[in-house]
């Protein structure tokens, strides 16, 4: 398979315009949030964040296919004693510019480290707000299966009447189960609460998230071959999960030593995956990586 990973240098609302319209399977993201990582991306304030990441929310709707995914992952911070709103407002906002809100997914920082303040308690949650065109787009459900876990173990093992049939809820909300359904059974689907650790081991970026971050969504929002974009890209993490699961990529970022660092990314895991290539066997993707630097 021959994958492409491009690395451009700018501010992803120039970079995009170059960009045909529906060009992505997904965009899977991490922006700098508001009042945060002043020093390295300048800061944007709180009252200005929705109106400086409308223009780019455009252009990511613009460039994304009708059945494509948009993950945004984002958290508000506290200040002066009360939590900042302008992740629910840009919510509101991009509502109204298009996107359809199909899901709030939480990742739950499970080494998150102990503490608190006198009005509240250590962040251990981010958001990764799932944004998409229509109301039906591609989603692989089976490729994030996760084990049963020990519970079904009891709880499978002596079934009662209600459990081997559609059960409906008792408050009448419409939703029913039918437990007898996952009996035998060694895999589940999961919920939307994913539980992983944060990243610790990357010195190239002051805010990295965990690569099985990115990695979990483009397993269930894209195929082999598809286009994953990362308009913020960092130090690469996006790119590097993308082209490890065989899909082509495009990262965007203004600052120069974090397009050098998502490059040197790409380069790593384009040699892991020759490296890996049975002896013998025509190498999937020899001579396919290309490194185009725009802006």
């Amino acid at each position: 398979m021959r994958l492409t990973a491009d690395v451009y240098q700018g501010d992803c609302l120039q970079v995009l315009e170059h960009f045909e319209d529906g060009k992505f399977d997904l965009i899977v993201t991490s922006p700098p949030y508001a009042d945060r990582r002043a020093k390295t991306y300048g800061g944007v304030r709180p009252e200005n964040y929705v109106e400086w990441f409308l223009p780019r929310a455009a252009q990511f709707l613009r460039v994304l296919k009708p059945g494509g995914s948009f993950v945004l992952n984002i958290k508000e911070k506290a200040a002066k004693g009360e939590r900042q709103t302008f992740v629910l407002e840009l919510v509101l906002a991009l509502r109204k510019q298009g996107w359809l809100w199909t899901e709030e997914y939480i990742w739950h920082k499970k080494n998150c480290y102990p503490g608190k303040w006198p009005n509240r308690f250590r962040d251990a949650w981010e958001r990764c707000l799932h944004f998409t065109r229509n109301r039906k787009f591609k989603m692989n459900q089976d490729a994030v299966m996760v084990p049963m876990g020990e519970w079904a173990d009891a709880r499978l093992k002596s079934l009662g009447r209600n459990d081997v049939v559609r059960f409906d809820s008792q408050v009448r909300s419409g939703f029913g189960k039918n437990i007898a359904n996952w009996v035998k059974r060694d895999m589940a689907y999961p919920t939307n609460v994913l539980h992983l650790a944060t990243e610790c081991g990357n010195r190239n970026h002051s805010a990295a998230f965990p690569s099985a971050l990115p990695e979990w969504f483009i397993k269930l929002f894209t195929d082999e071959g598809d286009w994953v974009l990362d308009p913020f890209a960092g130090s690469g993490t996006t790119l590097g999960a993308a082209l490890a699961l065989g899909r082509n990529c495009v990262g965007i970022d203004t600052l120069p030593d974090y397009c050098d660092a998502a490059r040197a990314k790409v380069s790593n895991v384009q040699l892991e995956l020759l490296a890996d290539e049975p002896v013998g066997k025509p190498r999937r993707s020899s001579g396919s990586l290309r490194l185009d630097i725009g802006g």
